[in-house]
């Protein structure tokens, strides 16, 4: 495994991180994603540290605080200083009008409750998991910066910002010395690749490192979704909440991205999905991709798009199976490509 920085800090990260979003399922959203119960996740979590990934990522909001419960549990055993925690804050947890958001109030009491329920004293990054866009930006930096200050977070990260939201951020931390956002926990993959069209080249500008949530494709880059097949049945595209609130692509762009997939697949014996995960490695700007596993067979499936690289012709045979007419400005910009190349 791998050890890659963390945009423009000196913390380093393994390429590959575990996303604990299936621990502790217990609600319709999350018994889609899967109900990792302690005893599977304790050895997931062992096959984790055994491969090099040492780093693994949860949320507040995931099964309402179960999520973090039970990995807390699973990761007591280790030391504190070989495994690395990510987790996040914004969304609404609780009944209250202040029981939401990025508020100086809302995050101190999800944070003391996050480190609670990990059964920790400190969080190596902590990420606001969506844009407050009614707190005012300083409130939520110098909150943050106060939280690196007193050791309960090493690094700070934001999730889902626009490009505007995230330069704003950047801007205030530096005017004023504080900590600054060194990670964007992003959705990007070869059927979702708008992360390629702002945020990259902010992130190379500014020295954000990615951290890539749903690198498959919110699970229709598994190998299973294929023309003229059904729908797995246990995929979490059979939940109806689950896809209404996520991606949604053209089923026929899907298709046609799965169809070179395939022919990559018989060229290097790898599966769909190593290859969805090693195409996402050898892009700009990207620190880890966060893989889960309903169980040990996808995970160690997972673990083999490591350690290896696809082709320049393979990737370039993606690149174009993948690539979609720009939203403006964008397919604009790449008209200049003399004095506006794109990132990738």
């Amino acid at each position: 495994m791998e050890y890659r920085l963390l945009g423009r800090s000196g913390f380093k990260v393994p390429e590959l991180c575990f996303g604990a979003g299936t621990f502790g399922g217990n609600n319709e959203f999350f018994k889609a994603w899967g109900e990792t119960t302690q005893q599977e996740a304790d050895r997931i979590v062992g096959i984790c540290m055994d491969a090099g990934v040492n780093f693994f990522d949860t949320a507040d909001v995931y099964s309402n605080g179960s999520s973090e419960e039970v990995l807390g549990k699973t990761l007591k055993p280790y030391k504190r200083e070989d495994v690395l925690i990510s987790t996040k804050t914004t969304f609404r947890f609780g009944e209250g009008p202040n029981n939401t958001g990025s508020s100086r109030y809302h995050m101190i009491q999800q944070l003391n409750g996050s480190l609670k329920r990990l059964g920790t004293d400190y969080v190596d990054v902590y990420h606001m998991h969506a844009f407050d866009a009614l707190t005012p930006v300083e409130e939520v930096l110098t909150t943050l910066d106060q939280f690196v200050r007193e050791g309960k977070v090493r690094y700070i990260a934001c999730s889902n910002f626009s490009g505007w939201h995230l330069m704003k951020s950047l801007s205030v931390s530096e005017r004023y010395g504080w900590a600054k956002y060194v990670g964007h926990q992003v959705y990007y993959s070869l059927i979702g690749r708008d992360y390629e069209w702002e945020l990259m080249p902010l992130a190379l500008d500014q020295g954000v490192g990615a951290l890539v949530w749903s690198p498959l494709g919110w699970g229709r880059l598994t190998g299973k979704i294929r023309r003229g097949q059904p729908l797995p049945e246990k995929s979490r595209l059979q939940t109806k909440v689950v896809v209404d609130n996520g991606p949604q692509p053209e089923q026929e762009y899907v298709y046609k991205v799965v169809d070179a997939l395939d022919e990559i697949a018989k060229e290097t014996g790898k599966t769909v999905p190593q290859i969805a995960l090693n195409w996402l490695l050898q892009r700009p700007t990207v620190s880890t991709l966060i893989i889960g596993a309903r169980n040990e067979e996808q995970l160690k499936q997972n673990l083999g798009a490591v350690g290896w690289k696809l082709t320049p012709e393979q990737i370039a045979k993606l690149d174009a199976a993948s690539e979609v007419q720009r939203a403006y400005p964008y397919w604009h910009q790449v008209q200049f490509g003399e004095r506006n190349p794109l990132p990738v």
